[in-house]
């Protein structure tokens, strides 16, 4: 049996150290030989890359150049080819693919079109309705079907004025118009070429002229008090911006084959894609959205539920089962108890579901730059904003409540400032761009109430057991009754618990072999 096993971004894992992991190891296992064979697909298609950059930016090829492999982005869902633009005065842009194996492409196909479609579609309706919030620029899109889209501003003269023509005549005869993404042919001799089963996006590199990764300076700059005004400034700026705009459904904005944007999709977050690549079935259409908050919850509930009943490893023995269930039972009884009934069917507000350091770029006094990774953001119930969860550093289900607040505090009072300064400087004119409502006291109730750690319990498959148990259940429940309810509330999650208890028990076993022997195998 070797040593270690390989996983991504260079990471190794001992066979003691794979028996103890929460997460499907067995599945995780076969990430990186299919990261070897499409990264070595794409390689084999830099002329392509850099046919398609000229074709969005309507430049000669000889203008860009692909970087090598060395020079890749490569994250958790995305790999990022850098190509320089040398009439640019060697600017550089992207070329963003999605990465099959990680966002359940095998599972559910269609998956990368989704996540492009939504990523444009963000991009697309921030443009226009939020250009104070700092993003990078999109310069075009592809699907696998071959359907191809650019900025309109970068069309070649003519068929750039014919499309402002047509903009212009459909807002005078009333009808909707599209988006600046513009359906945008590829020539005969560009082809997408199958390119691992997703398209791409083109987007703007962020120099380092431009901000750096928070990430990067976080750990050294989160105890200083000014840098941190700064951060909580401009995003409290960001998050008031975003959410004076009260949206009709909960879903994500996508762009269609004609080029309109549609809140059309279902709410596209994280969570949902990780489950569906490890085969974990979340039954969410992908054209379905929500028009109540508690429809909404508990679909979201029901996917913590499939993760437990299709993950193999999802638990380790009949403790762990009991801890599990009875938080899953109490979180389907008690979510009525942390949602506002006014706020049952709206406002809905566009949220960035994946807002972490890395994804956040800053100048050296923290003010924020740019945000960028965008496929997960979707319109929400206004009770799900929140403030980041990584403000004190520690991991989603390892917040301590005294510690946590002391910065939450902080940072309320900043977006208390700021939204302050926003009323008094609307005029009446404006007045339907202020929402009816206090954003900062929607946070603080959501907060007072504990429907901050619902929500974030909800966001987290991990997670929500250690939040329940730590944050929710004490709620209702004191702690000396935690026997007791560990043992009554699992036979409230379904019936035949005895059934399911028994499956569980032998998709582990099964699990714990085929981990077993992949270690063996290789």
């Amino acid at each position: 049996m070797p040593q270690t096993l390989p996983l991504l971004r260079g990471k190794e894992l001992t066979y003691s150290a794979a028996r103890e992991e929460e997460v499907n190891i067995v599945h995780q296992l076969g990430y990186h030989a299919k990261q070897i064979r499409f990264f070595a697909y794409l390689r084999d298609r830099r002329d392509w890359m850099r046919a398609i950059v000229s074709h969005h930016l309507c430049l000669p090829s000889v203008a860009c150049q692909v970087a090598t492999e060395e020079n890749w982005l490569h994250g958790s869902y995305n790999v990022c080819v850098p190509v320089t633009i040398s009439c640019w005065n060697k600017k550089r842009v992207l070329i963003r693919f999605p990465l099959p194996y990680r966002i359940g492409e095998a599972f559910r196909p269609g998956n990368g079109d989704e996540k492009i479609r939504c990523e444009a579609g963000t991009y697309a309706w921030l443009q226009e309705n939020c250009p104070d919030v700092p993003i990078p620029k999109l310069y075009g899109f592809a699907l696998s079907t071959g359907e191809t889209f650019s900025r309109l501003e970068n069309f070649p003269i003519v068929p750039r004025y014919l499309q402002i023509f047509r903009r212009h005549a459909l807002s005078l005869l009333g009808y909707p118009i599209p988006s600046n993404y513009v359906r945008h042919p590829v020539p005969n001799h560009i082809t997408l070429d199958g390119i691992g089963s997703t398209g791409y996006l083109l987007i703007e590199f962020i120099e380092e002229a431009q901000g750096t990764m928070l990430s990067d300076t976080w750990t050294d700059g989160k105890d200083d008090v000014k840098l941190r005004g700064n951060l909580f400034r401009s995003l409290s700026r960001i998050l008031l911006s975003m959410s004076r705009i009260s949206l009709p459904r909960i879903g994500s904005f996508a762009i269609d084959n004609s080029g309109f944007l549609h809140l059309a999709n279902r709410p596209l977050s994280i969570e949902i894609q990780e489950l569906e690549n490890e085969n974990i079935p979340t039954d969410i259409p992908r054209d379905y959205t929500y028009s109540t908050a508690d429809s909404y919850i508990i679909d979201l509930l029901s996917i913590h539920d499939s993760r437990l009943k299709h993950q193999p490893n999802a638990l380790k023995d009949l403790g762990d089962f009991a801890y599990q269930l009875s938080a899953l039972s109490a979180m389907r009884t008690v979510f009525t108890s942390f949602f506002h009934r006014d706020f049952r069917r709206g406002p809905f507000s566009f949220t960035l579901t994946d807002l972490h350091q890395s994804n956040i770029f800053v100048d050296a006094q923290w003010n924020i730059t740019c945000l960028v990774d965008l496929e997960w953001a979707c319109s929400r119930p206004i009770e799900m904003l929140r403030p980041p969860y990584w403000l004190t550093n520690k991991g989603v289900d390892q917040l301590v409540w005294a510690e946590y607040n002391s910065i939450r505090m902080e940072f309320m009072e900043i977006l208390a400032g700021e939204e302050t300064k926003i009323r008094a400087s609307t005029r009446p004119v404006d007045s339907r761009n202020v929402l009816p409502y206090s954003l900062t006291e929607v946070m603080n109730r959501t907060w007072a109430t504990g429907t901050f750690w619902y929500t974030l319990a909800l966001s987290s498959p991990s997670g929500l057991f250690s939040i329940f148990h730590k944050q929710i259940r004490p709620l209702f429940c004191p702690e000396i009754y935690g026997q007791e309810f560990n043992l009554i509330m699992p036979f409230f999650w379904e019936k035949d618990i005895g059934n399911i208890v028994r499956l569980k028990t032998s998709h582990k076993k099964k699990y714990d072999e085929d981990l077993r022997r992949a270690f063996e195998d290789s």
